[in-house]
């Protein structure tokens, strides 16, 4: 894990490969989850039943707005800054589900700086994201993510 002491210090590594995460397995329970709280129920998601007939693979598939989800609790894996202000998700840009997630399925987040500039709020820090499933050869979801740390 990167350690910075102020959100400002990440700009020694734009550029670079940041780190990974640790593997998460996604689970029906938390997919059902998602869905109830998002109303997405479509069956590819939730009907175990239907996907073991008609899906391939025979698997439900988690929703990509769920895996997009992931990114924060992922992100804190990745790196850490120690004196920092509020934190403030400025959004995401380019955001593209390239492949489907299979329950069952392991995903890590994968974090490349772009760059932390300076903003009038703190620094704004833009990292191109990618989650990838364990066995495949392509990311599952790619993006660039946009944070504004506030000064402390």
């Amino acid at each position: 894990m990167l350690i910075v002491e102020h959100a400002a210090d990440l700009k020694a590594h734009a550029g670079t490969t940041l780190g990974h995460s640790q593997w998460v397995e996604i689970r029906q329970a938390a997919i059902d989850d998602f869905a109830r709280l998002t109303g997405d129920d479509h069956w590819i998601h939730v009907d175990v039943e239907r996907a073991a007939r008609e899906m391939p693979g025979g698997k439900t598939i988690a929703h990509g707005l769920f895996v997009l989800s992931l990114m924060p609790r992922l992100q804190r894996e990745i790196y850490a800054i120690r004196n920092r202000g509020r934190g403030l998700n400025y959004g995401y840009d380019r955001v593209r589900f390239t492949a489907p997630v299979p329950v069952g399925s392991r995903v890590r987040l994968k974090q490349t700086l772009v760059d932390a500039t300076p903003h009038r709020l703190g620094t704004r820090i833009e990292t191109d994201v990618e989650t990838e499933r364990l066995g495949a050869d392509e990311p599952v979801l790619s993006a660039r993510h946009i944070l504004l740390i506030m000064d402390s």
